[in-house]
């Protein structure tokens, strides 16, 4: 079964223009996949144009931007720009091309912006869900190798006496980010399946300070 039913003709057009040459495996195809699974999820609960989801979802991350780039939180508006010369020779019509746009942008948590329509809505959620869970923690640690952090800070693990630091320590993470994305979802499915990762990434960081005797 193709992985962008039920439209898997309209992901064959889209999907050249999906990806930059990238070495990055946390925002590859399967990412991809995974994003346009849960926004099937969410939308099957919350309605919604397929058509504009799909379209935004293959194309949130068309512009390659590493996460220790000064350009990350200019990210999705890099993409949505792309996102609509894609989509315009396509023949897309101007309003559809703008809500693909609006979803692209405001899918970032960095870049801070506000979703006004559903699928742009569902676009935050479906993407935010990737962040959490198991999958969230595997990418973490992913990411965090190819930037040369180090697991944790073996002098102060929980950073009790100093700041957080995300940038060399990735247990860190956690706490700057990854535990808070569940209080930002916009949907009630999103809400939902949120909760359950989340859960899911406070019992790994349990079990993670137990074996290493901070816990």
């Amino acid at each position: 079964m193709n992985a962008f039913e039920p439209l898997a003709s309209l992901a064959a057009e889209i999907l050249p223009h999906a990806l930059e040459p990238s070495e990055d495996g946390a925002h590859d195809l399967s990412h991809l996949q995974r994003v346009w699974h849960n926004a099937r999820t969410l939308q099957a609960e919350e309605g919604g144009d397929l058509e504009v989801l799909l379209a935004a979802v293959l194309l949130h991350d068309c512009v390659a931007v590493e996460k220790n780039s000064p350009l990350r939180s200019q990210a999705s508006r890099l993409a949505a720009e792309k996102a609509s010369t894609v989509l315009a020779n396509l023949n897309w019509p101007e309003a559809r091309i703008s809500a693909v746009t609006h979803a692209i942008e405001a899918h970032s948590f960095s870049a801070n912006i506000t979703p006004t329509t559903l699928e742009a809505r569902l676009m935050q959620d479906a993407d935010r869900l990737d962040s959490l869970g198991m999958l969230g923690v595997a990418r973490t640690f992913y990411t965090a190798g190819r930037m040369g952090s180090a697991l944790y800070d073996p002098h102060d693990p929980e950073a009790r006496e100093r700041d957080y630091d995300d940038k060399r320590f990735c247990l860190d993470h956690f706490q700057t980010k990854l535990l808070h994305l569940a209080d930002g979802f916009q949907t009630a499915a999103g809400q939902r399946l949120a909760r359950i990762r989340h859960q899911r990434l406070k019992g790994f960081m349990e079990q993670f300070k137990e074996e290493i005797g901070v816990a």
